[in-house]
Parts: structure tokens; sequence; C-alpha cells
């Protein structure tokens, strides 16, 4: 999540995206998550849509009771906020195993995140989808062995809204996908778009299909951000529909009730991803700051306390508690 995000004045018709070996074999022996024919499905080969929260762990690093909460509220998925070290203080390997051992005590997927990426090309200080990898190669050893539980989200929101940068995306996240698989993680990852994760300028939209091929394993979801720019239900809608018109995996990996940008149409990305069956993830269980304290969920890490946007994700139609369903994994 960022503060500051830029919005597009009209959409075009979603773009048709190109690709018909999106289903092609891995090259190894599937283990944990897998995407199948555009969609995610578990180790058990059932599909699994995610309903779930972030969690800014990195920052509250003593609200470990946090994952317990947030199970206890209904949510099937927990995206976890990490620190390569580039920006804030590095989670280190063993922080990494509790983090997960706190996902499986309490029956949740674990999505991983490196945040120090956020809006690179507008923030000087972010780091390189090539340094998020570095990370995730220092913590592999937490990470190992837990492909049936654990997604990486590669990079946070990797890179912001200059345009000539932003052609690196493609390229940059590919080559991120790839030293990854090389250095064995077999696990689902997850490519968040530019633009501060909103994609305005369409960039992830237009080049997925080739970003999803450099995959060698063929197991990459992308994640779209849903703030300001999407502030109608034809835009929401337009979005979602494109990937899956194409066959793409995708996810909401973060949205919100009302934001800095704008006011996003929650009641419409909550709508059109349960009628097209794609995940989401709202930003965030609690901790915000800066003037979007809005955005918490629950008052002070309190479950008994919640704000108008946790009653809304988690009880409202369409919301957490009505259509998630525990990963199967999960005896």
């Amino acid at each position: 999540m960022r503060r500051r995000h830029r919005r597009t004045a009209a959409w075009a018709a979603a773009l048709a995206l190109a690709g018909t070996a999106l289903a092609a074999a891995p090259a190894h022996a599937e283990t944990g998550f897998r995407v199948d024919n555009g969609r995610l499905r578990d180790a058990n080969g059932n599909e699994f849509i995610m309903r779930g929260v972030s969690h800014a762990h990195t920052w509250f690093p003593n609200e470990t009771g946090s994952f317990a909460d947030i199970k206890a509220k209904g949510a099937n998925t927990v995206r976890v906020v990490l620190s390569s070290g580039q920006r804030w203080t590095e989670n280190s390997v063993d922080d990494v195993a509790a983090v997960v051992d706190e996902c499986t005590a309490n029956r949740l997927i674990c999505v991983l995140e490196v945040h120090d990426t956020t809006g690179r090309g507008d923030e000087g200080a972010a780091a390189t989808l090539d340094q998020a990898v570095d990370y995730w190669l220092r913590v592999q050893s937490a990470l190992e062995g837990q492909e049936d539980y654990v997604i990486v989200n590669i990079g946070n929101e990797p890179y912001g809204n200059n345009a000539e940068l932003n052609q690196e995306w493609a390229g940059a996240t590919s080559d991120a996908i790839v030293r990854l698989r090389d250095a064995g993680f077999d696990h689902t990852l997850v490519a968040d778009a530019p633009n501060w994760g909103q994609d305005w300028s369409f960039t992830m939209r237009d080049n997925a299909a080739s970003v999803f091929t450099a995959d060698p394993d063929a197991n990459t979801v992308f994640s779209i951000h849903m703030y300001g720019v999407y502030d109608t239900e034809e835009e929401v809608r337009a979005y979602l529909q494109s990937f899956d018109e194409a066959g793409l995996p995708l996810i909401v990996g973060e949205f919100g009730s009302m934001h800095s940008d704008g006011d996003p149409d929650e009641d419409a990305i909550m709508s059109a991803t349960r009628e097209l069956g794609i995940g989401y993830i709202g930003w965030s269980w609690s901790g915000n700051s800066g003037g979007v304290e809005y955005l918490d969920m629950v008052q002070g890490f309190d479950p008994a306390s919640p704000t108008p946007w946790g009653e809304r994700i988690f009880n409202g139609p369409d919301g957490i508690v009505e259509t998630a369903e525990e990963a199967t994994v999960y005896p």
C-alpha cells in the first residue's frame, strides 16, 4: 500500500492478451500450490480462492496474536509484510520461519511479500526486484518444504509512476522469476503491478502473458492493487475480465474502502471477484498511520474493536465470512 496513486482518465476496452501456452506443464514434478488453466490450485488439486487481509508484521513484529485473530474472523489467507533491509529492519530467516509457523498453526495460507520495493522511480530508497530476490535467497531455508502453505509475493508495488522506468517491469519481473526458479524455489510466485500496484498504464495487463511464459514452472499469479484508480464498477470489471478472458491468473492483492487518491468501489471489487472466482486480500489488519488510519480493519490490533472497513470486508456482502473456504491442505 502507498498513499499516492495516479488516476487514469478513461479506460479502453480490455486488451486481448496473447498466449495459448499458459497451461503448459511445469518443468518438474508438481508440489504445493499450482496454476492450472488460469486458476490457483492447492497441493490436493482443489481450486483455492484467496480471501484474506494484509498484516504489517515487519513494523509490528510483536503483534503475533494477529494471525489467530485474522483466522478467527474467517480469513483463509494472510499477506505478511516483510523487509529485505533496504528501507526497514530486515526480517531474519528465523523470524520468517516463525511467521510461517504462525500461519500454519492457524490454518492460514501465508503470502509473504517484500515491501522495500514499493514505488521504485518515485521513491529513491526503493529496492529493486533483484534485491528482493537476493533477500528471498537469504531466507530460503525457512521456506523449503513449505510449498503447500506459502506463496511468495516477490516485491510489493515494485514501480511507481515513472513511465520510462516502468518499461523495465516485464523484463525485471521475468528475470526475478527465473532467478528464483534457478535457485530451487518451487512455490507459487506473485508478481505485483507497477504504478504503485494499480497498473493504470496497463503495463502488467499488456505484458502478463510474456511474463507468465518466462516462468519455467508456469506457476506465477499476477496481483493488481485497487485504490482510487478503480472508483467505478466499469473500471473494476474491465480490468478483472481482461485477465479472466485471457486465462491468466490474477488476484486483487490490495484494496480498501477509501483512499487518499480517490474512492475505490469496494462493492464492485468484492462482487466481481466473487463472480469471476478471483482472490482478494484487503489492506490491512491494523497499524496504518499518516492519515490513512481508515484502512485499519480493527483498532489497535484489537479484534473486538472493528472499524467500518473491517465490518465491511469481513461481514458485508461478498465478504470474507460469506465467501472464504479454508485450503484443503489443512486436514
